[in-house]
């Protein structure tokens, strides 16, 4: 009985909605995301790799955009007025939720690797 208690304890954790698990400050979104890059995917557009500046500039392999940080969540402006997603920040990985439902994930890497 003490095993089923506790494995259902722990299935309850694993099964929290995305909501209720703990997301970036502004702040904290700032500090790691400015003046490095991120790459990962998106459910919607699939595979990105960009350099986030410490103005607000994005930079792709082919375009740049715009990033700005309002309260606690990260916008991303690509000439379509801005979209915001909360974010969560575990070490170098990154989880972009978007209405309490995970929208994509991508790796912190330091600095511009690709010189964009």
């Amino acid at each position: 009985m003490r095993v089923l208690r506790n494995t259902a304890a722990i299935l309850a954790f694993a099964a929290l909605p995305v909501s209720a698990q703990t997301f970036a400050t502004g702040d904290q979104i700032k500090a790691a995301i400015a003046g490095n890059t991120v790459q990962g995917n998106m459910l919607a557009s699939g595979a990105y790799t960009e350099f986030y500046q410490a103005d607000g500039v994005i930079k792709g392999a082919d375009y740049t955009a715009k990033w700005s940080v309002n309260g606690d969540e990260m916008c991303f402006d690509y000439g379509e007025g801005a979209s915001c997603w909360s974010v969560q920040i575990k070490g170098d990985a990154v989880t972009w939720i978007k209405d309490g439902v995970e929208d994509g994930t991508g790796t912190l890497v330091a600095g511009n690797p690709n010189k964009y």
